[in-house]
């Protein structure tokens, strides 16, 4: 009985697999079959033109890149730093428990360290709750955010103490604020993954670092970080492909509509591959002209997805056989 129970689980885990393994096959072979027809080299490198229904989706491409690079450059670095704080610098014990300690405690030097422990024990509380929170909150809400808090309150601050009277410079939608607001959506996985990535390293590790002499510092630089870079570039391309597909975040803050130019600078509107899909599928003039354009589209949006993932699981695979060295 046991045995014929193990092979139905096993069955039905199997077709489990091979329909999700259909649906994406069904998915990704459509986009194939009609968008890499589609693309060409003057598709890549021209601007689209006769609204919407002929050339190309150059500055669509250039703006997903940049906005990509600053993306990343806003989130990994502050999502790797925020999950070593919490893993390697706040107590492993509970609030509760640090705080009894503290209130148990006696001397003054000893209830001051216990103070500042408490205190960070319940900082790093409140920051792992956020961080979860933060996680279930829909990318729109994001966007809005982003336009409430980035250009409705910093931006608009920058223009009246630098700007002259009546010119709006940062108080607008632009490709900072929309890298900024993506990166507040990518911190979650970020901070995660690299804190899961940093429990993989053996406490052993950490403890024979201190006893040669080495500072906490130094043991998380030498010895931490490269034993858990794997795990940590993981939770950054993660979060970076998220980010990159995502819509909603931009679309109050700084997507355009149509932009036959490249953007020159961080406050400069910009296109995007996603939002340029969500117009060619819903607002073109000629659905029929517009239908391989939107087909290839689609596709150059996959195909950079896919390159952003294999790059980030060659860097991955080429650090984890290194540290195996």
């Amino acid at each position: 009985m046991k045995r014929l129970k193990d092979k139905a689980a096993i069955v039905l885990l199997g077709l489990s697999v091979a329909l999700v393994l259909a649906i994406l096959f069904v998915i990704v072979g459509n986009v194939v079959i009609h968008g890499a027809r589609q693309v060409t080299w003057e598709f890549v490198t021209q601007p689209p033109r006769d609204g919407l229904t002929a050339g190309g989706i150059m500055p669509a491409v250039v703006g997903t890149a940049a906005l990509v690079i600053l993306m990343s450059v806003a989130a990994v670095p502050l999502g790797v730093a925020t999950a070593i704080y919490l893993h390697e610098y706040t107590p492993a014990e509970g609030v509760r428990l640090a705080w009894r300690r503290f209130r148990k405690s006696k001397g003054h030097a000893g209830r001051r360290r216990l103070f500042f422990r408490a205190l960070s024990a319940t900082l790093a509380a409140v920051t792992r709750n956020a961080v979860a929170n933060l996680a279930g909150v829909p990318s729109i809400v994001f966007g809005l955010f982003g336009l409430g808090f980035f250009i409705q309150f910093v931006g608009r601050s920058l223009d009246r103490a630098t700007q002259p009277e009546g010119e709006v410079l940062w108080g607008q939608g632009s490709l900072l604020w929309a890298a900024c607001t993506l990166a507040l959506l990518t911190l979650p996985t970020v901070i995660v993954a690299t804190e899961e990535a940093l429990r993989t390293v053996p406490q052993d590790l950490r403890e024979a670092s201190l006893a040669l002499g080495a500072t906490q510092w130094e043991t998380i630089r030498r010895v931490v970080l490269p034993s858990s870079l794997s795990g940590i570039l993981t939770g950054a391309i993660l979060g970076i492909s998220r980010g990159a597909g995502e819509v909603a975040p931009i679309l109050f803050t700084g997507a355009a509509y149509y932009l036959p130019f490249l953007p020159g600078d961080i406050t400069d509107q910009f296109m995007h591959l996603g939002y340029h899909v969500l117009i060619l599928s819903t607002q073109s003039p000629d659905v029929e002209a517009t239908r391989p354009l939107l087909y290839g589209t689609v596709f150059v949006l996959l195909a950079l997805t896919f390159l952003l993932n294999l790059t980030g699981v060659i860097i991955r695979s080429r650090t984890r056989s290194k540290a195996y060295r």
